[in-house]
């Protein structure tokens, strides 16, 4: 499995054709306590960069990027229950939704885990 990174703070593992997708340590930390979590509906197809899902917290409300073009084919049910879930475990059980990858030339513009730590760093 792969893990790649983008430049909104999302991160996404690829396996195969089937990408999982949510919000990275850094973002979850610029969010603050995650009140609210909007997913996607199952068989919702988006192109690279379209408003996929969204998270509310006491600060702010932000949107979550579809990092490539797929149609989502699950989504994390636990986080409408424990919305917090995206604050105590980001870049794991945390995560959003996976989507089935039509376009896997789409993963070449994303960051590696290093490069991602250097774009964080310069912010």
């Amino acid at each position: 499995m792969s893990r790649y990174f983008t430049d909104e703070h999302e991160w996404i593992d690829v396996d195969g054709d089937i990408a999982t997708i949510g919000i990275t340590d850094y973002a979850q930390e610029q969010l603050g306590d995650i009140v609210f979590v909007e997913l996607p509906a199952e068989g919702t197809t988006f192109d690279k960069g379209d408003d996929a899902a969204v998270v509310e917290s006491v600060k702010a409300a932000s949107d979550v990027y579809a990092p490539i073009s797929g149609e989502v084919i699950e989504t994390n049910g636990a986080l409408e229950d424990e919305p917090a879930l995206a604050n105590s475990d980001p870049e794991e059980d945390g995560w959003f939704f996976k989507l089935r990858i039509t376009d896997a030339g789409e993963l070449e513009g994303l960051m590696t885990e290093a490069a991602y730590k250097t774009f964080v760093a310069a912010l």
